[in-house]
């Protein structure tokens, strides 16, 4: 957008991580625990819930599409 606000339904920033084999298996563990569509959905979930721990954000739904998912936003999708 050219105001320089940028829409959060849009992904166009990539982040790698790497993880040990057990990080990666509880981040496993959480996303089928919690029924998240994607590896992504569950990281992004889990940033939400650690920025809320703070009082930042509120939780994220369950059975939402991964395009559902962002750290910004409600939870339901829409992120005001």
């Amino acid at each position: 957008m050219s105001d320089g606000t940028r829409d959060i339904g849009k992904r166009g920033d990539r982040l790698q991580v790497m993880l040990a084999e057990e990080e990666l298996a509880a981040l496993d563990n959480f996303r089928f625990n919690a029924r998240m569509p994607s590896r992504s959905a569950a990281v992004r979930e889990l940033i939400r819930r650690g920025l809320a721990a703070d009082g930042y954000f509120s939780q994220a739904g369950q059975n939402a599409q991964s395009s559902k998912f962002g750290v910004l936003g409600n939870g339901d999708g829409d992120p005001d």
